[in-house]
């Protein structure tokens, strides 16, 4: 059947070949069974201050003895914020897809790397190390025939699925550079992400299935590679029997593997060579592609992701990130499979085919551990405790958050109702920018105390500081302000591809010689930590980043619409929303027509969660004597803060805010009304 070839289908194209790609010398034992290196003696306080106090003797022994190396490293780190320069274990040779792959299958090769939670509960896929070998070697060969080479990009638009993880994989086999795009993006997204990396290939499927929902990839992407010169061939896997549109720069993926051999050399990669570009949303309404590179940020991966989660050999890792954001490169993909781990593959959502699927497949695979949005578990606390409750969730024993700070409420649902009150509970900060988890309750000394809906603790190497508008420190405890790192560490981006620049503009600019993280953060008198929210034009919906600008420049492109603006607000499920101001032209006649206009043409030209949640007709938008629009007045006007403007000396004229206000009320009044 069509519906298993991204599981078995593919698989079985193998035959009876039982060889696998490259065993290689011998290696390591993996991350999640290896004994500790020799670094890792001592307390975690003494951990803690050693990757503070001399980062090449702490981060040294965990890469040589965590990785294969083809070529051992000569320099550990080469690191300046001021100048932007980010080198880790320089010199090094090495290939990611044999950390993932053939370590594991040189020494178990029939144990289970992924297990693929299909749409459907019950139909779930398990694919071993060896059969996810064979499938990178064949998709790489698959690749190179076709002209993929080293260094060249290939987009990624593809649901959670065994053949999108080889798809990475195999990019990471032979020194292609992958870009993963979210499959929920638009085609004019996925235009934009692909010309800006100037992708050679596209690998997609025909339908993806998503909550008892077919979704038209396949379509999505004919359209989207109408305005990409740069691509050659379009690469079509089925996940459905449905025959779509093949042209001239199709290629049917299954057939295409069928043909190659299972076996495929890996390349070897400089450690500061590129791994994957993942697109991020910019304040400027332009998506970043961020660099992340080999060495590092694998070893970054894997290390919080045993020490985060108390990875043990054996657990089943379930983490429900779709593979389109850096969650799913870290923790579905990665991380687990550099440690030997078994990783679930999430391709439904929270409520299919009931608010139970969550932990009817927890209960079902036996997972260990759970890591979700805090948008998700808002959503199932308010269908009420007994979805979790006639479902066995005895094998669990850790509980994650990610995406968004977790608030208390949704925290203490998921430790006293999902976990009995007996599941460690870690809420993680961290960012596309920087590869990997930077703060959260664990690691931490043995049974140290987690304090509610806060990350709290930095890991190994991370230094926060907090800083005030005028630039300086803020020192001690009980204190708010900008969250900066102070020093680098393995997994962080090291570019913006294409545009350093921007790189350097966006995170070391605002505060020399410290990156910005664009969120605000209270520190508490014991040292925690507590991110408060985003303090840049970026709006994190359900987890989703996206650029107030976006949004405006897409709103904008109407012609009835001369202005616009865009404020994200606090909202009980997404965690943020958008809500947008627009000034209609004096001709416009149907502004219910124009603004459901508005809201398709945000949902093409990025994607449906971008889409504002209340757009208000203003007659004109508060702006200052140079023209700037203060945008903090609209905040406060939609979050009833009205009464506290502060300074408005700045505007050209002060009445406008009585005139929106008006408007405001106006507005909210008509939907209390209802229709």
């Amino acid at each position: 059947m069509a519906a298993r070839s991204l599981g078995r289908g593919v698989l079985r194209l193998l035959g009876g070949v039982r060889g696998v790609g490259s065993q290689g010398p011998a290696v390591p034992r993996p991350w999640g069974s290896a004994p500790a290196p020799a670094a890792w003696s001592g307390s975690y306080q003494e951990r803690r201050a050693q990757a503070v106090r001399e980062p090449a003797a702490f981060w040294g022994p965990l890469a040589r003895d965590g990785l294969v190396w083809d070529t051992p490293y000569h320099t550990v780190y080469d690191c300046d914020f001021r100048s932007g320069r980010i080198g880790w274990f320089l010199g090094g040779q090495l290939n990611v897809s044999v950390n993932c792959l053939d370590q594991h299958v040189w020494k178990s090769p029939e144990s289970v790397a992924l297990i693929w939670e299909r749409d459907e509960p019950g139909t779930e896929v398990r694919i071993t190390y060896r059969e996810l070998l064979e499938t990178t070697c064949r998709l790489a060969n698959t690749l190179k025939r076709h002209g993929v080479c080293r260094g060249d990009r290939v987009a990624i638009y593809m649901p959670a699925s065994p053949l999108s993880v080889a798809a990475m994989l195999a990019c990471a086999r032979i020194g292609a550079v992958h870009s993963v795009v979210f499959a929920g993006f638009s085609a004019v997204s996925l235009t934009g992400r692909i010309n800006d990396a100037k992708c050679k290939v596209v690998i997609t499927v025909n339908q993806a299935l998503r909550g008892g929902r077919v979704l038209e990839l396949k379509r999505i992407v004919d359209e989207a590679v109408k305005h990409c010169p740069s691509v050659q061939h379009v690469m079509v896997a089925h996940r459905t029997d449905r025959k779509v549109y093949m042209g001239d720069l199709d290629i049917p993926l299954e057939q295409a593997m069928a043909k190659e051999e299972p076996v495929c050399a890996p390349e070897s990669m400089g450690s500061e060579d590129i791994l994957f570009l993942l697109y991020t949303s910019g304040s400027t309404g332009k998506p970043k592609g961020l660099v992340h590179t080999q060495a590092g940020y694998l070893l970054y991966a894997a290390l919080t992701h045993r020490l985060v989660f108390d990875y043990r050999p054996g657990d089943i890792f379930g983490c429900v990130a779709d593979i389109g954001w850096i969650t799913g490169h870290s923790y579905v993909v990665y991380g687990p499979l550099c440690n030997g781990a078994t990783s679930v593959l999430f391709e439904s959502t929270p409520v299919y085919p009931d608010p139970g699927r969550y932990w009817e497949t927890v209960q079902r695979l036996k997972i260990t551990q759970f890591y979700g949005a805090p948008t998700a578990v808002r959503l199932l606390l308010k269908y009420g405790d007994s979805w979790v409750k006639q479902h066995d969730r005895s094998s669990l024993r850790t509980l994650g958050s990610v995406g968004e700070p977790i608030n208390q409420e949704a925290w203490e649902w998921l430790y006293n109702v999902v976990g009995d009150r007996r599941c460690t509970v870690v809420d993680t900060w961290w960012q596309t920018e920087t590869g990997g988890i930077c703060i959260s309750p664990r690691p931490s000394e043995e049974g140290a105390e987690i304090i509610p809906a806060m990350a709290m603790r930095p890991f190994f190497g991370i230094v926060p500081v907090l800083m005030d508008e005028q630039g300086n420190v803020v020192e001690g405890g009980d204190v708010s302000g900008a969250l900066c790192l102070s020093q680098a560490w393995p997994g962080m981006a090291r570019t913006i591809f294409g545009d350093h620049q921007r790189f350097l503009d966006a995170y070391f600019k605002a505060y020399p010689g410290y990156y910005f993280t664009g969120d605000g953060a209270y520190r508490t008198p014991e040292g925690y930590y507590q991110i408060t929210g985003r303090m840049d034009d970026v709006i994190n919906i359900s987890g989703h980043r996206v650029g107030t600008a976006e949004i405006e420049d897409a709103l904008a492109d109407h012609p009835e619409v001369p202005e616009t603006a865009v404020i994200g607000y606090p909202h009980d499920i997404k965690g943020e929303a958008a809500f947008a101001f627009i000034v209609l032209k004096e001709d416009a006649v149907d502004a219910d027509a124009v603004m459901n206009e508005l809201r398709s043409a945000v949902a093409t030209k990025i994607a449906k969660y971008a889409v504002p949640d209340h757009i208000l007709v203003v007659k004109r938008l508060p702006k200052t004597r140079s023209g700037k629009v203060m945008r903090r007045l609209l905040r406060k006007i939609i979050t009833d803060k009205a009464q506290d403007l502060g300074d408005t000396t700045t505007l050209e004229d002060p009445s406008v805010v009585t005139e929106i206000l008006s408007a405001y009320h106006k507005y909210k009044d008509k939907q209390a009304a209802g229709p």
